[in-house]
């Protein structure tokens, strides 16, 4: 109370300035900078929040009040993201790093509900978390027999053989065609020495 009171007086005397309130709705917002300013300020209450929920001392009930209230400026922020990208900004959703623990770890979730620090000690959180480990793995052992399953002698390579057969065979064709072209040459050319010698021969019993 006496620090508010404080405040007040100097917000009277015009030491300080009064301290701005972020807009409920991120479309009043009518600047890029504006835009910027507000989502940054956003993430600095995500941030106080996280730390705060890592506390050893907090009890249960107030673990998942922050666990919500840290979930509900993450919608916040995605709200101010998408005012960013309207008035001509980045795209923070394509750009951004993802959302981390205080670890460096990926914060994990459930249908876009995450839970941070003691949050994922909570009761039922946790057995969530193994059934979504024991789901992934069999869904990729699923997964891996159906494309066995279904893999035919081409993806073993075993129809080489038979790719081999009709390569020789084709090899075979070939073969012949060449083989008969240069016969047909062959003969040819005696057919031609036959005739030049017999000319030659009708020319020499000319008197």
């Amino acid at each position: 109370m006496l620090y508010r009171f404080r405040e007040a007086q100097s917000i009277e005397l015009g030491l300080s300035k009064p301290k701005e309130r972020r807009p409920h709705l991120a479309s009043q917002a009518r600047t890029l900078d504006d835009a910027e300013k507000w989502r940054r300020d956003v993430i600095r209450e995500i941030s106080r929040n996280v730390s705060k929920i890592n506390d050893a001392s907090l009890p249960e009930a107030h673990i998942r009040d922050l666990n919500d209230e840290i979930n509900k400026l993450l919608r916040v922020k995605n709200h101010w993201d998408d005012r960013v990208l309207e008035l001509g900004g980045p795209d923070y959703k394509k750009t951004g790093p993802k959302m981390i623990d205080h670890q460096g770890k990926q914060v994990p979730g459930n249908r876009g509900y995450k839970y941070f620090g003691r949050a994922k000690e909570l009761p039922g959180v946790r057995e969530l978390f193994e059934s979504q480990a024991i789901q992934t793995t069999k869904s990729k052992r699923n997964n891996r027999a159906e494309l066995i399953k279904h893999a035919d002698a081409v993806y073993f390579g075993y129809s080489d053989e038979a790719d081999d057969g009709e390569l020789l065979e084709y090899e075979r064709q070939a073969t012949e065609k060449r083989m008969l072209k240069l016969r047909s040459a062959h003969d040819a050319t005696l057919n031609e020495d036959s005739s030049s010698s017999s000319e030659r021969d009708d020319s020499d019993n000319e008197p």
